[in-house]
């Protein structure tokens, strides 16, 4: 079964972004569409492609979420079958949440191998809700693929506290995001900045830590 993709922005963009949903929500769930939009309003070309659980629920095939790391094999064919497409030029892996997650556990074989430039998490999902022990950081200490986690201040799934206790590799770059939740949305009238101001934010350090790879 080849990949099916969301795209957006120009097909000759110098950098392609893929990117992966979180466990709950389609590719082109509202929060998926606005960053992937805010993304190519930026220069880059963004693919969006969902893991085959995700996708049934489409014809009805209510599917719980699997394990994470027994949908790396899905997010490696989406690497090919980009390839496939003829998309040339660096492309940077990552995703929402889990689709980050899973972006990360591949990352390294793929960067090893020169078929991606750079890794993006947004949202990453360190430990679930309520969970603080139950980490799922392991696999991030030796990271060689250079990474860029964009976070909300008030992520349930990892605090700014929790995540400064954690053992990360050099490579990786934190983005925080004042107030943001775990879709990177924050209460205006508390923080005073709205989801948009967040979506620029976001964006503007893509594009510098993009160009940096």
């Amino acid at each position: 079964m080849t990949t099916t993709f969301l795209f957006d922005g120009d097909d000759n963009a110098p950098v392609t972004i893929l990117l992966a949903h979180g466990a709950g929500a389609s590719m082109d769930s509202a929060s998926m569409t606005a960053t992937a939009k805010a993304l190519a309003d930026a220069g880059f070309r963004v693919a969006r492609f969902e893991f085959h659980y995700m996708a049934a629920r489409r014809y009805g095939h209510r599917k719980p979420p699997p394990r994470a790391e027994t949908v790396n094999p899905e997010y490696i064919k989406a690497i090919a079958d980009l390839g496939a497409k003829g998309v040339k030029g660096p492309l940077i892996i990552g995703g929402k949440s889990m689709g980050g997650r899973v972006a990360s556990m591949i990352a390294d074989e793929m960067f090893s191998k020169g078929d991606i430039s750079g890794l993006l998490c947004l949202g990453y999902p360190f430990h679930p809700p309520a969970k603080p022990t139950q980490l799922r950081t392991k696999h991030l200490a030796a990271l060689k693929t250079p990474t860029l986690i964009v976070q909300g201040t008030r992520d349930e799934f990892g605090t700014p506290d929790e995540v400064a206790t954690y053992d990360l590799s050099d490579r990786i770059e934190m983005l925080w995001l004042e107030d943001g939740d775990h879709d990177l949305k924050p209460r205006k009238n508390i923080s005073g900045f709205s989801t948009a101001d967040h979506l620029k934010t976001m964006t503007d350090a893509v594009k510098a830590w993009a160009s940096r790879l």
